[in-house]
């Protein structure tokens, strides 16, 4: 069997002119001098500006300080088959950068006191082997060190994947799969990026709130935030509703193409999962970061904890201006010793990086419906023009 690109892999997960749209004052929320990078004319916003003129660009920025807008620009095409605009508003497969909604069902649960940190996998679900059900506990697999591995990398889920077509069907049948594949290693020995384990959050939502995870999220989580275009879509829902940025990859020539409509767009899964792949917009996740600092989706003690340092990462670059730290469901850097928590994500026609400037009170936020853009410059120039400004 040919082994599959990591761009086909996650494509089942989840130069254009510019459409420039809302851009506020030059004023932060608090009556303050905006930093003049983050201004419209300004560092970040040219920057932006010239990638989507090389079409190495196609999305939304944004960024806000304390909700409200203070730059705002949307590029290229959402689809361009039918020849729509990408907006302010319009909605974007998220990849990873969703997993923290299945942090924060699990961190809820916490809060009610239906799920302990200490509980083992076992306590919740049914099925996985004793070496893994009396193991694994839920901190485990909410900061990835749980050993569990990544279906990426799963030969029976690459070849199902796709064949799946409600949503039942999805938990069911992922979870089949991850009950089969052992540990890689001892849970809290390691540190191992996993989608397994977010999945089988996404299934201990599930079991414990008695409702499907998706109908608990959108219950206890987009609708308290207000995020009023946030959601699991499925797949069809993604290849017909306007609102929604079609995925465009690269393929072995160069040129983009409509990863939803041709070739991948028959692998791609019914509906993400717990892992990944819900759709939301920029301002919806500014309305995530504002609720979730307001108290309306945890209470503070949750909230601090949710939010806050659980262990030390390794540096991907010598910067002692930077320090790593994984929390529960995104990761908690120190940059100048301001406290931040983000996430990203990408598949085949995705890159979406969201983070909170707690110290701030600035969000920021990339949503792209194209792959292989140069995303941690883009989050680097957003990062120096709030943090390197403070």
């Amino acid at each position: 069997m040919t082994k599959p690109s990591r761009r086909s892999v996650l494509g089942m997960l989840g130069a254009v002119p510019a459409t420039m749209l809302v851009a506020s004052g030059t004023g932060a929320a608090d009556g303050s001098r905006t930093p003049e990078d983050l201004r419209p004319g300004g560092a970040y916003d040219r920057f932006v500006a010239q990638l989507a003129a090389q079409d190495r660009f196609s999305g939304t920025v944004l960024v806000s300080h304390r909700g409200k807008t203070v730059l705002s620009r949307s590029y290229g095409m959402a689809d361009k088959q039918l020849s729509t605009p990408n907006r302010a508003d319009t909605i974007f497969a998220l990849a990873s950068a969703s997993k923290p909604f299945t942090a924060l069902a699990i961190l809820q649960l916490a809060q009610r006191g239906d799920i302990n940190f200490y509980d083992t996998l076992g306590t919740h679900l049914d099925g996985f082997p004793a070496a893994i059900a009396d193991t694994v506990t839920v901190h485990h697999l909410l900061t990835h060190t749980s050993g569990m591995g990544d279906l990426l990398a799963n030969q029976e889920f690459l070849a199902k994947a796709g064949t799946w077509t409600s949503a039942d069907e999805v938990m069911t049948e992922l979870m089949n799969i991850i009950r089969k594949e052992p540990l890689k290693f001892a849970p809290g020995t390691g540190n191992q990026y996993s989608n397994n384990g977010y999945d089988t959050l996404g299934a201990i939502v599930a079991a414990v709130s008695g409702q499907s995870f998706y109908d608990y999220v959108r219950t206890h989580v987009f609708a308290p935030a207000g995020m009023t275009r946030t959601d699991f879509y499925t797949r069809p829902q993604w290849l017909t509703d306007q609102r929604i940025a079609h995925p465009y990859t690269l393929d072995a020539s160069g040129q983009r193409v409509d990863a939803l409509r041709t070739g991948q767009g028959a692998s791609r899964m019914f509906i993400g999962t717990g892992g990944g792949n819900a759709f939301s917009t920029a301002p919806d996740l500014v309305r995530f970061a504002c609720a979730l600092q307001d108290g309306k989706l945890l209470n503070p003690a949750y909230t601090e904890l949710y939010m806050s340092a659980k262990l030390p990462m390794r540096q991907r670059a010598a910067d002692p201006a930077v320090r790593s730290f994984m929390a529960y469901g995104a990761t908690a850097p120190i940059v100048n010793n301001h406290r931040l928590l983000t996430h990203g994500g990408g598949a085949a026609g995705e890159s979406t990086n969201w983070t909170i400037y707690r110290d701030l009170d600035w969000c920021g936020v990339i949503l792209s419906n194209y792959d292989q853009i140069d995303l941690t410059a883009m989050i680097n120039q957003e990062r120096n023009s709030i943090v390197g400004q403070a």
